[in-house]
């Protein structure tokens, strides 16, 4: 019997496989049969935020009967198993075609195969199906944000802002600015770093390569800096995966908490949960009305009190 282990952050698949002794029992009742440790509520709610899926599928249902030879696998991210849904404090503008939000840290931005149900993909479509005389969510998505990562975010929730918004996102008609706090100062100050970023599957991560990757350019200018820390403004030009800690990982100033790209987990005395970056500023004009947005948002309370530390 296999055994799982709940620690924040920490991926685990199990691969399993229906035998004949096992055929017709229901779903949640077989997968805390198969791991020690699962208990069956747990199981349960794996499977209800779309952690498990039969034979290349996800199963949503827990009374759904399982068959000899079915292959299933399990995947936990070790985060809550209660589903995020969206408060009217996250919203920071919505009207008939677009809503913007302020995303916490935490939270996946689309699915993954630990979970469907409580991403932000998914607890928009909920937020919008609750709108009275609305068959169909429309959702469309211009931006990721990486789990770790908060600040603003703005989605398409009309067809008739879905070309449009994709449009100012694909010809960089958007401002983008984000918060960074790194180990070590920069040197320069300021200054604007441009390569080719290309996942390495040796690394795991996102690095710079002299051919091959797609173009990326990143601007920063200190705000704060201390002997051995730094405030970034960090301006994107690109919209790579992973574009801002790769490059400021490369240069010598990694993300405090990121420990993929060399951010210390442990600074100054405190614990730092997640990489410390924040989607502060977003400006771009309505693909519908015109209209010029602006939105501004002050560093959120982890940040914030590590700064004040870090910089009293």
């Amino acid at each position: 019997m296999k055994q799982i282990s709940y620690q924040r952050g920490q991926k685990q698949l199990f691969r399993l496989r229906v035998d004949s002794s096992a055929s017709g029992m229901r779903l949640d009742q077989w997968l805390s049969s198969q791991i020690q440790d699962l208990s069956r509520t747990e199981a349960r709610k794996i499977v209800d935020i779309g952690g498990v899926h039969l034979d290349g599928r996800r199963a949503r249902t827990c009374s759904l009967t399982v068959k000899a030879g079915s292959r299933a696998e399990l995947h936990t991210d070790g985060y809550s198993l209660e589903p995020f849904r969206l408060s009217d404090k996250d919203i920071l503008f919505r009207d008939k075609y677009l809503l913007v939000l302020n995303k916490p840290a935490g939270i996946d931005t689309q699915p993954t195969p630990s979970r469907y149900k409580g991403t932000v993909y998914e607890a928009l479509l909920w937020l919008l199906g609750q709108v009275p005389g609305r068959k169909k969510p429309e959702l469309g998505m211009v931006q990721r944000l990486d789990r770790g990562t908060s600040g603003v975010m703005v989605f398409s929730i009309h067809q008739k802002a879905h070309s449009g918004l994709s449009k100012i996102f694909l010809e960089h008609q958007v401002e983008k600015r984000y918060l960074a706090l790194v180990q070590n100062a920069p040197d320069p100050p300021s200054a604007e770093i441009c390569s080719l970023l290309a996942r390495s599957r040796k690394y795991n991560r996102t690095v710079s390569v002299e051919r091959g990757g797609k173009k990326a350019v990143t601007r920063y200018q200190t705000r704060e800096s201390a002997e051995d820390a730094a405030l970034l403004e960090v301006n994107l030009l690109t919209g790579r995966s992973h574009q801002i800690r790769a490059h400021l990982s490369e240069a010598g100033s990694p993300l405090l908490g990121d420990p993929l790209y060399g951010g210390p987990v442990n600074w100054a005395g405190l614990t730092v949960s997640r990489p410390m970056l924040h989607a502060f500023y977003l400006e771009f004009t309505h693909p519908v009305s015109g209209e010029r947005l602006t939105f501004d948002l002050p560093l959120p309370q982890d940040m914030q009190q590590l700064s004040d530390h870090l910089f009293r």
